[in-house]
C-alpha cells in the first residue's frame, strides 16, 4: 500500500516524516531527496541541466541548488523542463524502492508536488499537511534564510492548500507538535489495521 504525503511549502512536512519514522512496520521514500541524490549521481541527467540551464548548475561536481532555483522558480516553462529531466527518473527509483519494500505495511511516498505530476495516481491514500501560509512563510524563511517575496514566488508554483485538501483522504493540520503527534498515530493505526 503506498500512502501519498504532500503539503505546500512551509507545511512542516519533514516534522510529519521524522515522526511516521518511529514506526519499524514502514518504509518511507521521499521524493525531493532521492531527486538530489539523482541530480548528482546521474551522468544523464547531469548532461541534460547543463544542456538547458548552462555549466553554472554544476559547481565542483555538486549541483548548485540556489542557481538552479532561481531560474525554475520565477519561470513555469523552466519548471516543466526541470520536472521532465527528473521525474521520469525519481519515478523508476521509486518503482524499484517499492519492489524492495513491498512486504512493509506501507509505503510512506513523501512528495512535495504530488498533485503537480500526477504522482497521486498510483498512491492508495493521500495524507496532506497544512498550516496557515503566514507560519509556512515564517518557517521557510528561518530555515532557507530567503525573502518573503521568493517565498511566495514558490507558493504560487504549487497547487492551494484547498485543491490538495479536496483530494485527500487525511488531513493533518500541522501547528502543534502534539497535536501532530497524535494525527500521525490515528492514521498510522488506522492504516495498519485496515491491512490486516
Amino acid at each position: 500500500m503506498v500512502i501519498g504525503l504532500t503539503g505546500g511549502i512551509g507545511s512542516g512536512k519533514s516534522t510529519v516524516i521524522n515522526i511516521f519514522s518511529e514506526f519499524e512496520n514502514i518504509a518511507i521514500y521521499i521524493a525531493d531527496d532521492e531527486a538530489k541524490k539523482l541530480m548528482n549521481t546521474s551522468k544523464r541527467i547531469k548532461e541534460q541541466l547543463i544542456t538547458e540551464f548552462g555549466e553554472e548548475v554544476y559547481i565542483n561536481h555538486k549541483l548548485n541548488r540556489p542557481y538552479l532555483a532561481s531560474i525554475v522558480f520565477n519561470n513555469k516553462k523552466k519548471l516543466a523542463i526541470l520536472n521532465a529531466i527528473v521525474h521520469p527518473a525519481v519515478n523508476k527509483h521509486l518503482q524499484q524502492f517499492l519492489k524492495k519494500n513491498s512486504i512493509k505495511d506501507y509505503i510512506l511516498y513523501e512528495n512535495a508536488i504530488l498533485f503537480e505530476n500526477g504522482s497521486d495516481s498510483f498512491c492508495d491514500k493521500i495524507i496532506t499537511i497544512t498550516a496557515p501560509e503566514h507560519i509556512r512563510i515564517e518557517r521557510v524563511i528561518k530555515r532557507d534564510r530567503t525573502t518573503i517575496q521568493e517565498v511566495k514566488n514558490r507558493i504560487k508554483n504549487q497547487w492551494s492548500e484547498t485543491k490538495k485538501i479536496l483530494q485527500s483522504n487525511y488531513l493533518i493540520n500541522n501547528i502543534s507538535l502534539l497535536k501532530t503527534k497524535d494525527e500521525v498515530l490515528k492514521i498510522h493505526n488506522y492504516l495498519t489495521k485496515s491491512r490486516k
